[in-house]
């Protein structure tokens, strides 16, 4: 998932997708961990990378939300 994409999803499809993202991360580790070749084993760096994104994204919207005096963030 690029940057573009993640940057024009909400919060709440941003929380939806990095919990797919997370579930199969770890079906994949659960692989790695039997001793289970994954199909594709490149996935698992992707994956990785792409939930890291969109922390970011997540983080930067919240702190937009911030500085605009949107929503306030639970301390």
């Amino acid at each position: 998932m690029r940057m573009k994409e993640l940057k024009g999803m909400s919060s709440k499809e941003i929380d939806e997708k990095l919990l797919e993202m997370k579930k199969e991360l770890l079906k994949i580790r659960g692989q790695i961990a039997v001793g289970t070749v994954p199909k594709n084993p490149g996935r698992s760096k992707v994956l990785r990378r792409t939930i890291a994104r969109a922390i970011l994204v997540k983080s930067q919207q919240a702190q937009q939300d911030i500085n605009q005096g949107g929503p306030k963030a639970k301390a």
